[in-house]
Order: C-alpha cells, then sequence, then structure tokens
C-alpha cells in the first residue's frame, strides 16, 4: 500500500512515517502535490560476536594482512 504525505505531515508524524515504512507499507513525502522522496528501511548492519562482546566488525577485519604489514607483524 503507498502512503503519500506532504511535507508538514511528515514532520508531525515523523515517528509514525517510519514505522510505517519498517512495516513495509511504502511512504512518499510530496511537496506541493509533487512526490519528492520515499521512506523506507535500511539493511540491518552486520554483526560479528567477537568473544562476549556484541559489536559490529567490519569484514575487511577478517581480510588478509598486506605482504608489508604481515611481514612487519612478523619482524621481517
Amino acid at each position: 500500500m503507498k502512503r503519500v504525505v506532504n511535507v508538514a505531515e511528515a514532520k508531525a508524524k515523523l515517528s509514525e512515517l517510519l514505522e510505517a515504512a519498517l512495516r513495509g507499507e511504502e511512504v512518499v513525502i510530496a511537496k506541493r502535490g509533487k512526490p519528492v522522496a520515499t521512506l523506507s528501511p535500511i539493511e540491518p548492519a552486520k554483526t560479528r560476536k567477537l568473544g562476549l562482546i556484541d559489536m559490529e566488525i567490519p569484514d575487511s577485519f577478517f581480510e588478509p594482512l598486506p605482504e608489508e604489514e604481515l611481514e612487519a607483524w612478523e619482524g621481517r
């Protein structure tokens, strides 16, 4: 279902509109009757558990080190 709201209503009901978007409802914000933006949910960030701490760790953390840096760690 598509819901079109004007800017003034969007300002007044932003929390409600965000909840609607999270439920999968299409929310369009219009200015003077013309659509200008759409609210939609974003993908949640991937998290990995590191020991007992639940935190965001970028995938790049698990990539191999560049050869130059690896040599420095190994004392070469």
